[in-house]
């Protein structure tokens, strides 16, 4: 790699800081790829004396921080102070997060860094703030189409090496999901899934295997009719489209180690339904990836932990994957011309 990762802040008053700092801190051990951090250099500096951590801190750009990450810890400030202790957030929370990830999309967008991996945010505080898109997800599309012009269908994969999973409906309250499941969302989720496992990781021919939404598959319409009536024929444009989609499958036989070896990724219709399974396998090491943006978006697959904020618990495990995952699909990025889906509804 010639360019480096972006790394978010994430929220100040989080384990972000405090898995940033573990991971860089054993760089050449995990020999992970160079980043910089987006956010306010004393507040790392604050957590670092906190966790009885002497490293440096060196302020640094896009630029050069792939020279500087050998001996210090590039940090790009963003010229917004992030105060809040560990386990608190205040009112700098919002803003200092928020401002990280937008600097980091506007960095990879313009070619100063290779890909977007961001620290876990605490929705809840940035809802207080006004924050009004339901996630990470959401808003990185938002950034994107804003930067652009292009829309994008941003599409949430859990991945690691035993399942990679992708909720078709996300976070929305269950008593919902029926009526928000459309063919079209199906087909489009799919489809995006399909076009990023081949372009950036490399599978030829990627094998969908999809979940009914009720217990069985519906049973052919005994338990439930959106199975027959919405999966099935969003499958059956899947398959159309050349692409190897299958299903509706029973959700309970899909993750037992036979069944996982006969796809590349799970797609469910709702956010338990896919979660559970990769958290339950890979709990430390999974990692969030954004498809269908016109850059790379990692994340760890935790939240913010505010009860382990500033203890030196934190496991930096899902950080380091994520970094080294982004790496590996910016180097196929780069290969290529990206440009996001647009919605076909």
């Amino acid at each position: 790699m010639t360019l480096p990762l972006a790394l978010t802040f994430g929220e100040p008053a989080g384990i972000g800081p405090d898995i940033t700092l573990a991971a860089w801190s054993r760089r050449a051990a995990l020999d992970l790829p160079p980043f910089y951090v987006l956010g306010d250099p004393q507040a790392l500096e604050r957590r670092a004396k906190a966790l009885g951590l002497n490293l440096p801190i060196a302020t640094a750009t896009p630029a050069t921080a792939v020279k500087a990450f050998a001996t210090a810890l590039p940090v790009a400030d963003i010229g917004i102070p992030a105060t809040a202790s560990p386990g608190r957030p205040d009112e700098s929370s919002a803003a200092a997060a928020i401002g990280s990830i937008d600097r980091a999309v506007a960095d990879v967008l313009a070619g100063r860094a290779a890909a977007v991996v961001t620290n876990p945010i605490a929705k809840s505080v940035l809802y207080k703030a006004g924050f009004t898109d339901p996630g990470h997800t959401e808003y990185l599309a938002r950034l994107s189409f804003q930067e652009t012009g292009d829309p994008a269908w941003p599409v949430m994969m859990l991945w690691a090496p035993e399942v990679a999973v992708v909720p078709v409906t996300i976070h929305m309250p269950f008593k919902d999901v029926p009526q928000h499941l459309t063919r079209d969302l199906i087909f489009e989720t799919g489809r995006v899934v399909a076009r990023d496992l081949i372009d950036r990781f490399g599978i030829a021919q990627p094998r969908i295997a999809v979940a009914g939404l009720n217990p069985h598959a519906g049973e052919d319409g005994t338990i439930g009719k959106e199975d027959n009536l919405i999966v099935k024929p969003a499958i059956e444009r899947l398959v159309a489209d050349g692409i190897d989609a299958r299903g509706p499958l029973p959700a309970d036989t899909m993750f037992h180690e036979a069944a996982r070896k006969t796809y590349d990724v799970a797609l469910c219709m709702y956010h338990d339904q896919a979660l559970i399974p990769i958290k339950t396998l890979a709990f430390d090491h999974g990692v969030n990836v954004t498809l269908g943006l016109p850059f790379v978006r990692t994340s760890p697959d935790h939240g913010t932990a505010f009860d382990i904020a500033g203890s030196g618990k934190a496991d930096p495990s899902s950080l380091v994957a994520a970094l080294k995952l982004a790496a590996r699909l910016a180097v196929a990025d780069q290969r290529k011309q990206r440009k996001p889906f647009a919605a076909l509804t």
